[in-house]
């Protein structure tokens, strides 16, 4: 059965804990073929004016760069062997401003949610201002949750539409 939910707010509770308990994210790009490219990630969420908002701390490949280059257009999915899930289409940007890197940095330290994150000095040793440290923000036109007891499933697009 699936649900179709006018506000973010409908799923949200879901969203967060099915996220926070799976925690690692397939982030699937597309390359000028549209062939896909699948990568596991962390992204890190929040809600901004009751949408969700995605942070990733990346390396900024050559692979990576050129899909988004050619269609911003990302799905993030998560999976639980309980068969919970979470699929998230989406628009991914580079950020360029260091306050915005700054603040996704102290995002990814704190966990959001509650048990997302991890200290990014491991991987850039020179803090939010190394020159390895990028950051996408992840923005959802569509999320759908899905329980794994009986299948059920919601889903949310922005501005009500697919």
């Amino acid at each position: 059965m699936t649900l179709k939910v006018g506000s973010f707010f409908d799923i949200e509770r879901e969203f967060f804990q099915y996220v926070s308990d799976i925690g690692y994210a397939t982030m699937i790009t597309v390359d000028r073929k549209n062939r896909p490219r699948a990568r596991v990630l962390l992204p890190v969420w929040e809600l901004v004016d009751g949408r969700p908002v995605g942070w990733l701390a990346a390396y900024r490949t050559p692979v990576k760069s050129a899909h988004l280059a050619n269609s911003p257009h990302t799905t993030y999915s998560y999976w639980s062997p309980r068969q919970n899930a979470v699929f998230v289409d989406s628009v991914s940007t580079w950020v360029e401003e260091e306050p915005t890197k700054r603040y996704a940095w102290e995002l990814y330290r704190k966990g959001s949610p509650p048990g997302v994150g991890y200290d990014p000095r491991g991987y850039w040793c020179g803090g939010p201002t190394d020159p390895e440290y990028h950051v996408l923000r992840i923005e959802p036109w569509r999320v759908q949750v899905l329980r794994g007891a009986d299948l059920r499933s919601k889903i949310w697009t922005a501005g009500g539409g697919a």
